[in-house]
C-alpha cells in the first residue's frame, strides 16, 4: 500500500471546491492536493482566523503528517509534549501534585511516553497548516460569503454567493461549521441550539502577570523551564489554565449568563466572571482568590464568553448526489470535554481526501457515500463520549481521583486515538462498497472491523434524551459495546 508524499500521485482529474479555512478545510486541502485532486478554498472572513487558545489533538487526527516532514517538524516543536499538569478543587485546595502530562493520560497498550494526544495552542496549528497550503500555491478567496449549496443532478455541485454569483466543482466540500448553508440540502436542517453552557476563556501575553507578583509566582513555568497545565474543578464546572514561557492562558466552563456568542470576538468585561466565581451556594466556597487575581491579570477585550452549541447526531452528510459534502463541524458538532473536534475534523480530511483517489473521478459520488459510511458511527461515538466526559468532570469524586489521577481526566479511549483515517479507507473501501450495494450498515458487516466501539451498533439518540437523564442523576447511556 503505497502513501506517498505530495507530488508523487497522478493527477485525479477532480476539481474541488472547499468552503472554510478552519482545520477541516485547510487539511482537506493540503490531502486532497497530495492525493491529485484539484483544490480552489473559499472563506467568508476578510482573511486568516488566527484567534482561539488551547485544545486537545488525538494521535489519530496527527499521523497524516508522517507525509509532510516540514509540517511534521513544526508540529514537534510547538507541541507541548513537555508540558506537567496539577490538579486543584475549585477553592484551590491541591488534590494532585505537578505529573508530566505523557503520563497521566498514559493508557495501557501504548509505549511508554507515546500518549493519545497532546495540549496545543489553536493559532500555532492554524498557522502551520495555512503556511503549508500557501507553500503549494493553494488559492484562497476571502470575503467570500455562501448563501446557498446546490446540487446539478450528478455531475456538479455548486454554492450561490451573497453577491449573486456561483461556483461548481466536481465535489464541492462545505467545512463550514455548525451552521453551515449545505444542512438544508443534505437532507433537512438539524437544528443547532445552545447547550446552556458556555466558555470564558483568555490568552494573555505573560508579561501581564507582571501586574500581580503573587500570581506570577503561582502560575510560572514548571521548575521555570516546562509549560505546566493545571485542571480545577467545581460542582457542575471546571476550569483549565495552561502557563507557556511566551503566553497564559484560562478557561471555564460555566452555566450561560446571557452574555455569551459562538464568536471568538464576543468578549466581556473581566467583573462578569470575578462576580460569577464569587456567587457560589452557601455550600460550596468562592473560587480561589489566586484563580481570581489571574483572571484581573486579563487585559482589557481579552475575555472571551464563547457559548457552546450542539446538535443531535446528523444521518446525512450529503447532497442527493453526493456533489455537496459536510466535514468537521458542518456535518459533527462536539462538546470541548470530548476532546475530538478538531481530532475528528482532521480525520474527516484524510478519510474523504484517500476515498477519492480510490474510487477516481468516475466514481465521486461513490466516494462520498462511503466515506459517510466509514465516518458517521464513529462520530456519533465520539460525540456521546463528550457528554460523559463532562458528566466525569463536572462531578469529580475526589476520593477516587485520589486512587487513580485518571479519573479526573477526559477519556480518551484506544477506539478513538489508535485510528489510521488514510489506511481505514484503503483497506475497507471495497468492503463498503459491497455492504452498501446489500443495504447494510458498516456495522452490519462483520468483515469490517470496527472504528467505533467493539460490539456497538448505533441507534438514534438525542441531546435531550442525555439531558434527561443527567437531570435525573443517571449516567450517560453510552449503550453497548467496548467504550473503555
Amino acid at each position: 500500500m503505497d502513501f506517498a508524499p505530495v507530488g508523487t500521485y497522478p493527477s485525479s482529474g477532480i476539481d474541488v471546491l472547499i468552503v472554510g479555512t478552519g482545520f477541516g478545510g485547510l487539511t482537506a486541502a493540503l490531502e486532497f492536493t497530495r492525493k491529485g485532486h484539484n483544490v480552489r478554498i473559499i472563506e467568508r472572513n476578510a482573511g486568516p482566523d488566527i484567534s482561539g487558545d488551547m485544545y486537545f489533538m488525538g494521535l489519530s487526527a496527527t499521523r497524516f503528517l508522517r507525509h509532510w516532514p516540514e509540517m511534521a517538524k513544526r508540529y514537534d516543536e510547538i507541541s507541548l509534549h513537555d508540558a506537567w499538569i496539577e490538579t486543584y478543587k475549585h477553592n484551590g485546595d491541591l488534590m494532585l501534585p505537578p505529573q508530566k502530562v505523557a503520563d497521566r493520560l498514559h493508557a495501557a497498550g501504548l509505549d511508554p511516553g507515546n500518549a493519545p494526544g497532546a495540549f496545543q495552542m489553536r493559532p500555532l496549528v492554524y498557522k502551520m497548516l495555512l503556511e503549508q497550503v500557501e507553500k503549494l500555491g493553494i488559492e484562497i478567496e476571502y470575503g467570500l460569503r455562501v448563501v446557498n449549496y446546490f446540487d446539478e443532478g450528478s455531475e456538479k455541485g455548486g454554492i450561490e454567493l451573497d453577491d449573486g454569483t456561483s461556483m461548481q466543482a466536481d465535489l464541492v466540500v462545505a467545512a463550514d461549521g455548525i451552521g453551515s448553508k449545505a444542512n438544508k440540502l443534505v437532507g433537512g436542517e438539524v437544528r443547532a441550539r445552545s447547550s446552556g453552557r458556555a466558555m470564558w476563556r483568555a490568552v494573555m501575553p505573560v508579561e501581564c502577570l507582571d501586574a500581580d507578583p503573587e500570581v506570577k509566582k503561582f502560575f510560572e513555568l514548571k521548575d521555570g523551564v516546562d509549560p505546566i497545565v493545571r485542571t480545577w474543578f467545581a460542582p457542575g464546572s471546571y476550569a483549565l489554565t495552561l502557563t507557556r514561557d511566551d503566553v497564559v492562558v484560562w478557561i471555564i466552563n460555566h452555566d450561560v449568563t446571557g452574555s455569551e456568542a459562538e464568536s471568538w470576538n464576543n468578549t466581556i468585561d473581566a467583573s462578569e466572571v470575578i462576580n460569577a466565581m464569587n456567587d457560589t451556594p452557601d455550600s460550596i466556597p468562592p473560587w480561589s482568590p489566586i484563580f481570581q487575581r489571574l483572571v484581573k491579570c486579563s487585559p482589557p477585550n481579552s475575555i472571551v464568553n464563547f457559548d457552546l452549541w450542539w446538535r443531535d447526531p446528523q444521518m446525512n452528510w450529503a447532497s442527493p448526489s453526493s456533489r455537496v459534502v459536510q466535514i468537521g463541524d458542518s456535518a459533527h458538532s462536539f462538546l470541548p470535554s470530548s476532546g475530538n473536534g478538531a481530532t475528528q475534523a482532521f480525520e474527516d480530511a484524510v478519510s474523504l481526501a484517500s476515498c477519492l483517489e480510490v474510487a477516481g473521478k468516475h466514481e465521486i459520488p461513490e466516494a462520498v457515500q462511503v466515506h459517510k459510511m466509514m465516518r458517521f458511527t464513529r462520530t456519533a461515538c465520539a460525540q456521546k463520549i463528550g457528554f460523559a466526559n463532562a458528566e466525569l468532570l463536572q462531578k469529580t469524586d475526589w476520593a477516587q481521583v485520589k486512587i487513580d489521577p485518571r479519573k479526573s481526566s477526559p477519556r480518551l479511549p484506544k477506539w478513538i486515538w489508535e485510528h489510521d483515517a488514510e489506511k481505514y479507507a484503503h483497506e475497507n473501501y471495497q468492503l463498503c462498497v459491497d455492504a452498501m450495494r446489500k443495504g447494510l450498515r458498516l456495522e452490519d458487516d462483520e468483515r469490517i472491523p470496527p472504528n467505533y466501539p467493539k460490539g456497538y451498533k448505533f441507534e438514534p439518540w438525542s441531546i435531550d434524551e442525555i439531558m434527561g437523564d443527567l437531570k435525573a442523576g443517571r449516567e450517560v447511556d453510552l449503550g453497548p459495546g467496548q467504550w473503555f
